[in-house]
């Protein structure tokens, strides 16, 4: 994402200045990581764990190159930006690592920390539809604000935070990288939580494209009163679902025993 000063949280660029172009080593300070502990705010979940161990292996050559910056708390040191590193230093066996210390509020921490991972494209759509909830929940936020800091337009943002509305398993998904954002927006097109997965499912299997898996979509919702026909079957068979792709539908009945089985032919007439 480039930069756009005039988009990001006040001070944001300048805090982010002192990391990318530092001229004055004396701002950076030695810290030992044992004082260090993580963002509270960091929305990215997990880090590579072979990205992790390159970078720990180019430490131990070269050393930190660029200082993570860090706020003070209490007796410790927060990091604000540079998790990566310091968790490949600690990796590499140091004991210290470089830092630059700004005095910043928990807004702002939240903020660079959701901004730093996505110039770097590193969360997943989840991670980071939590990110801007998180801003919107816990720091007043609106969507536009979100938008307008991340230099992402509302509409982006809106979709994002949409994606936590899929069940579990689908976020799962999401999380894994076995479904793209994309494919995750054509899913949420069905209303229906059982349709939503079984589409999930069939991308996953199939390896659909978002073209393919839209198009899936707009057929399985082109029967919009389907759950009105089911309703009226669970008024009889309770475990009666409809299901309807690709132009043509089909009714199940499950049952568990041949007692259940009986009284289903029974209804039918049979």
């Amino acid at each position: 994402m480039p930069k756009n000063d005039s988009r990001l949280g006040r001070g944001l660029s300048a805090i982010f200045g002192d990391i990318e172009n530092i001229e004055d080593e004396s701002k950076i300070e030695t810290i030992s990581l044992d004082l260090i502990v993580k963002n509270p705010y960091q929305p990215r979940e997990e880090f590579n764990k072979k990205e992790l161990e390159e970078l720990s292996e180019s430490i131990k050559e070269k050393g930190v190159i660029q200082p993570i910056l860090v706020r003070q708390v209490e007796d410790k040191y927060e990091i604000i930006a540079g998790e990566r590193r310091f968790l490949a230093a600690k990796m590499a066996g140091l004991n210290s690592i470089p830092a630059i210390v700004r005095n910043i509020s928990d807004r702002e921490s939240a903020e660079i920390a959701l901004i730093e991972n996505l110039q770097r494209k590193d969360l997943n759509p989840i991670e980071e539809a939590f990110a801007y909830k998180n801003l919107i929940e816990k720091f007043n936020y609106t969507q536009e604000e979100v938008a307008k800091n991340i230099s992402k337009d509302r509409a982006t943002v809106s979709n994002t935070l949409r994606l936590l509305n899929l069940p579990k398993e689908i976020i799962d998904m999401l999380k894994k990288g076995e479904i793209t954002a994309g494919h995750a927006r054509a899913i949420l097109s069905l209303k229906d939580e059982d349709l939503q997965k079984s589409l999930a499912s069939e991308i996953k299997e199939k390896k659909l494209s978002v073209r393919d898996a839209e198009a899936k979509a707009k057929n399985i919702g082109s029967m919009p009163e389907y759950k009105q026909y089911e309703e009226k079957l669970k008024t009889v068979f309770e475990n009666a679902k409809i299901r309807y792709k690709n132009n043509k539908g089909k009714i199940e009945i499950t049952f568990k025993d041949e007692e259940e089985l009986n009284y289903i032919l029974e209804r039918i007439g049979l």
